[in-house]
């Protein structure tokens, strides 16, 4: 059986990379394509994805407020965040959504199929270095405050 995978883009030249990049693993399948946050919150309960890629920065409804849609369906899909932003403030909006992990577009190539996995298989993925440098973070959908030792060795520099 087949995961099946959502992607969420306004652009079709990224959609079109990510598809070529999750191609690497026959095992997952891309159930479908939309290019924003409403039709993405609407495509949950008629494709039902086991994870979306969402990207952030789209029109109609941001990929955030898309996230926070899709935890309040109920469903078990898992919810990857993929943007060209970084922050650890963003990081703590993405946890807040509810989302389960998030890929800088920037480090695609590298961090996607990872993540990807991580999150199939129940964890979650916030980039190469906060996974490797924190412990003991809190469930997506919790408000928290950032890290602050890793705001200070990642984010300001």
């Amino acid at each position: 059986m087949s995961l099946r995978i959502l992607i969420v883009d306004d652009h079709e030249v990224v959609r079109q990379g990510v598809r070529t990049i999750l191609a690497q693993r026959p095992e997952w399948e891309i159930c479908g394509e939309v290019a924003n946050g409403e039709e993405a919150v609407q495509a949950v309960s008629r494709l039902r994805p086991d994870l979306i890629i969402l990207d952030i920065t789209m029109p109609q409804m941001s990929g955030l407020e898309a996230a926070s849609r899709i935890v309040a369906l109920s469903t078990d899909v898992r919810i990857l965040i993929f943007t060209m932003h970084e922050s650890c403030a963003l990081i703590a909006d993405i946890r807040a959504a509810g989302a389960h992990g998030y890929v800088q577009k920037s480090q695609a190539a590298r961090d996607l199929i990872f993540a990807v996995d991580r999150l199939l298989s129940g964890g979650t993925f916030f980039g190469r270095e906060l996974n490797e440098s924190s412990q003991g973070n809190p469930a997506p959908g919790t408000p928290r405050k950032p890290n602050v030792s890793f705001c200070s060795t990642f984010c300001l520099a």
